[in-house]
């Protein structure tokens, strides 16, 4: 399995390369360069597996075995979701009229990117101590982001976490969460303006190949292909726990609702339909709607960011957006490339009507 950029600048490179990378050098995001196609018979093989299980399966589908081999992948997997406080680490609720919930804050900062982001950390540990090398992550937050990564890395001798946070823009809890850890390789400072307003010198750092090879750096943000690599599996897992049995037979659609900021976890459902998995995707915006113009009128441009309650969600500008145009686009790189050429002068674009009816799941506004 090797990786392209969704501008097409950088081409076949391979999962240790863009586990330790942020933005791609011409400024896109890693992508598989084909997406495996799962059969009927496989996705009834995989019903009977536990959420761990499934991570383990998906993962392997993107890291190959001479990356990290089959079994040092299971411990990996073993290890980081072992901090979890339920025994299924994502257990399902059921509610009435065939509504399920699936139970994604068992982790250490009761937040879903506790799942991939574990996972992540200690996938980074292991490359690091097999080449004794060190990093520097960098780190924009508008909430959860940033405790959840600050845990799966703190106290690592090989990584230095630096947490950047827009100052009175997250909950309490979660700004406690980022300031009150006492541990060496932790960093974090709050900052004026929004989470779009820092993510933008975040993105030119990462444009400056020289600065980012001179310090090592690299980002867990979900511009990070491991994040949603990740989160596929919590897809695949919510499915075979709401459809009923159908042995080798034609699965059901299921209907799985996503709360949307940023857009990575979504972006992980867009693969798993890729994939075969027959679901239909919701994704529940606040009034911090560009995803939900995007979807519904092709109108991708940035609005005023908004305060809610749900600051995770404060975000105007998602950069997973291109990695899901990509996938609509047939991953013609090209084409988006120019695209977010336009986007990123003019701070908004149409999309072009082919590219629009493309984008295969609906949104609703709360």
């Amino acid at each position: 399995m090797q990786y392209t950029s969704t501008r097409g600048g950088v081409v076949g490179v391979d999962f240790e390369g863009v586990l330790f990378a942020g933005f791609a050098a011409d400024g896109g995001l890693f992508m598989p360069e084909h997406i495996p196609k799962l059969n009927n018979v496989t996705l009834t093989t995989w019903r009977s597996l536990s959420y761990k299980d499934l991570v383990k399966e998906v993962c392997a589908l993107f890291i190959p075995p001479e990356a990290i081999p089959r079994s040092d992948l299971n411990g990996l997997i073993d290890k980081a979701l072992g901090r979890f406080r339920h025994k299924d680490v994502v257990p399902v609720s059921r509610l009435k009229s065939d509504l399920s919930v699936l139970e994604m804050w068992h982790g250490a900062t009761h937040a879903f990117k506790d799942l991939a982001m574990s996972c992540v950390g200690q996938f980074l540990d292991y490359f690091l101590k097999k080449n004794n090398r060190h990093v520097n992550i960098l780190v924009g937050t508008s909430g959860d982001t940033g405790s959840a990564a600050i845990e799966s890395v703190r106290g690592i001798p090989n990584i230095d976490i630096t947490v950047l946070l827009p100052h009175g823009r997250c909950t309490e809890i979660q700004e406690r969460q980022m300031t009150t850890v006492i541990e060496d390789n932790v960093h974090v400072y709050a900052v004026d303006g929004t989470s779009d307003e820092l993510d933008e010198p975040i993105k030119k750092l990462f444009g400056d190949t020289e600065f980012v090879k001179r310090h090592n750096l690299m980002s867990t943000n979900s511009v990070n292909w491991a994040r949603v690599m990740v989160q596929i599996a919590h897809f695949f897992y919510g499915y075979f726990q709401c459809a009923p049995s159908q042995d080798n037979e034609l699965l059901p659609p299921v209907e799985i609702v996503v709360p949307t900021g940023g857009a990575g976890n979504i972006t992980a459902g867009c693969i798993a339909q890729k994939m075969g998995l027959p679901i239909q995707l919701v994704a529940v915006v606040n009034s911090n709607d560009i995803i939900h113009r995007t979807v519904q009128k092709g109108d991708f441009s940035l609005g005023n960011t908004e305060r809610t309650l749900a600051s995770a969600m404060d975000i105007q500008e998602p950069y997973n957006m291109e990695r899901i145009l990509w996938l609509a686009a047939d991953s013609d790189s090209l084409k988006i490339k120019e695209l977010m050429n336009e986007f990123n002068e003019k701070k908004g674009l149409n999309l072009p009507p082919e590219l629009h009816i493309q984008v295969v799941f609906i949104t609703i506004v709360v």
